[in-house]
């Protein structure tokens, strides 16, 4: 069965909109493993306008699903004296997803060159990988960049599914093609196959149904925003019944 991350910066977020600790981001994660959830996610980044440093350090002992901590490896925290690899390195999550996000960037919105970046994300990988850390490359739905990365000795990617999202209401079939192709690829390649942003309840399960292999989606904006009406517990069943 494919995992579900639930990526829960917009947790951060609300309690960092008012200072205090309401709500718990701590407690969240927990509470999602107990409704289901077979992964946390998490996404610091220097500014830590969501989840901060201290945050990541914390989940850690507090979770027995699996953890993955997103970011640009380039990061320097502005709270804290160390960067966003030597945070990876101290936690030792189960999954590190390299992202190359631009300092200031509203969200992920770009997967990596993997051949201008080929050298750097080799030295990164094999980094991460020494400290016995899964790695997955943030990436667009495109076939090269996807072989490349194979090269890189990263053990997975992570597909960046935002123009599925955008383009699934006008046609899905269309939208969709680019993703399959792009599974396809990795999987001849021989590395795992992870997928996010934008997903929903609307579009996540034909997604599924047309990549099955999918190893793990990570998913925050959306569950988060589905957890206002639904419930937090409802919505988790919800998103597991998608990838059933």
């Amino acid at each position: 069965m494919t995992k579900l991350s639930v990526n829960i910066n917009k947790v951060a977020t609300i309690r960092n909109a008012r200072g205090g600790n309401t709500p718990d981001v701590l407690k969240f994660a927990q509470d999602c493993e107990r409704f289901g959830a077979q992964g946390i996610t998490v996404h610091p980044r220097p500014d830590e306008r969501h989840i901060r440093y201290a945050d990541a350090l914390a989940i850690k002992p507090l979770i027995n699903v699996e953890y993955n901590i997103e970011g640009n490896p380039k990061g320097i925290s502005k709270s804290r004296p160390y960067g966003f690899i030597d945070l990876v390195k101290e936690i030792r999550p189960a999954q590190v997803t390299l992202v190359p996000d631009a300092e200031g960037v509203l969200t992920s919105n770009a997967g990596w060159d993997t051949v201008k970046n080929q050298d750097y994300l080799k030295d990164v990988v094999k980094e991460f990988k020494a400290c016995g850390i899964r790695v997955s490359i943030f990436i667009d739905a495109n076939p090269k960049m996807i072989e490349m990365a194979a090269k890189t000795g990263t053990d997975r990617v992570e597909l960046y599914t935002e123009s599925y999202a955008s383009q699934y209401a006008a046609g899905r079939e269309e939208a969709i093609k680019p993703f399959v192709e792009a599974a396809k690829v990795a999987r001849d390649c021989g590395i795992g196959l992870n997928a996010g942003h934008d997903l929903s309840l609307e579009n996540l399960t034909f997604f599924h149904q047309r990549i099955p292999w999918v190893d793990e989606v990570s998913i925050g904006h959306a569950l988060i925003s589905d957890a206002l009406y639904l419930g937090i517990e409802e919505t988790i069943h919800r998103y597991n019944d998608c990838l059933k």
